[in-house]
């Protein structure tokens, strides 16, 4: 999916390996399961013209429309409205019928995960990095609080993003003016080098949410950890929730979980917790939730990104050379 296969040994950013300055064409590098998921991507409508990507993006906007219309709404999405609007698709209705429990989990991660961004740019006044990892309706860029010279990177599937964003746009969604907003079209084959050219920095703080993103295997999410890892600086904070589906282990045991979380977010540099899903329900609606359907993670970076790997490798050089110079006017 997004990232390339992993060389951890040095760590890689797609096809340039941290640790040599020889550089080969990132494509040598494009994993069988990143080519397999493009060509799943390109092909995802079926004969009837539908497109699944679409359709479970629009079911998770009519969920945040219906709890922004409740009495005492966990979150308001002043703009969740005109992405369900008839026009955009008709599945909504069906997907209504679905059971509220993967209703209420959704909400109450929105929820979270909302709290936790916002938490984390007002404990950090030089963040001004927000990475999205979504489902192309994400409407934070809109409807949250932003600092000032924010840029907002949305990684989502291009197809879906482009229809919420003619939607969002008739809606009066706008980005305010201080901030920007940046998409990168999740079928990308080399994002470690599409977010640097569109302006993102390793050597700066950035914060990394997902919810949404479409992932059909465990391998497309190590994916993902492969490119936050190589894109992040240390210290960085990737928050989101995984899909239950995808866990290598029973979802109800919360030690086997957490667990397998720690071994699988420690491979790729991160020191992750699980969120417990219960006491977020308890904190929020004062009442358990029940049976989680997903895991809800915190994960800071324990590595340095690439670019800071670069900028450390470029002053030891540099460093060394000097020593050299002075060595030869000495002899």
């Amino acid at each position: 999916m997004i990232g390339l296969t992993h060389l951890r040994q040095p760590p890689a950013v797609c096809g340039l390996v941290r640790s040599t300055s020889c550089f080969l064409s990132p494509f040598f590098f494009i994993s069988a399961r990143k080519r397999s998921w493009v060509a799943r991507a390109n092909d995802r409508l079926d004969g009837a013209g539908f497109d699944s990507n679409l359709h479970a993006a629009i079911r998770a906007a009519s969920i945040r429309f219906e709890e922004t219309l409740r009495p005492d709404p966990l979150f308001i999405d002043p703009y969740a409205e005109c992405l369900v609007s008839s026009e955009v698709g008709n599945p909504v209705k069906k997907q209504q019928q679905r059971s509220s429990l993967s209703s209420l989990h959704y909400r109450l991660a929105t929820k979270f995960i909302d709290d936790k961004i916002l938490d984390e740019i007002s404990r950090l006044e030089e963040l001004r990095q927000i990475v999205l990892l979504t489902d192309g309706m994400d409407t934070r860029p809109y409807r949250l609080n932003w600092p000032r010279s924010t840029v907002i990177y949305d990684i989502s599937p291009e197809a879906v993003f482009k229809a919420a964003y003619g939607k969002l746009q008739g809606g009066g969604a706008k980005v305010s003016k201080t901030c920007m907003m940046i998409h990168a079209s999740l079928e990308s084959y080399d994002l470690q080098t599409l977010l640097p050219r569109k302006g993102f920095s390793g050597h700066k703080p950035s914060l990394w949410a997902l919810q949404g993103l479409p992932l059909a295997t465990l391998a497309e999410f190590e994916d993902i950890l492969s490119t936050v890892s190589s894109l992040a600086m240390k210290g960085c904070l990737f928050i989101g929730e995984l899909p239950g589906c995808l866990l290598g282990t029973e979802l109800d045991n919360k030690l086997a979980t957490q667990r397998w979380m720690e071994k699988l977010f420690l491979n790729h540099g991160f020191r992750v917790s699980v969120v417990n899903c219960n006491e977020v329900a308890r904190n929020v609606l004062g009442g358990p939730e029940g049976k989680p359907i997903n895991v809800l993670f915190v994960a800071r970076q324990l590595r340095l990104s690439d670019a800071q790997m670069e900028a450390w490798r470029s002053h030891v050089e540099r460093i060394d050379e000097e020593g050299d110079e002075e060595g030869f006017e000495e002899f």
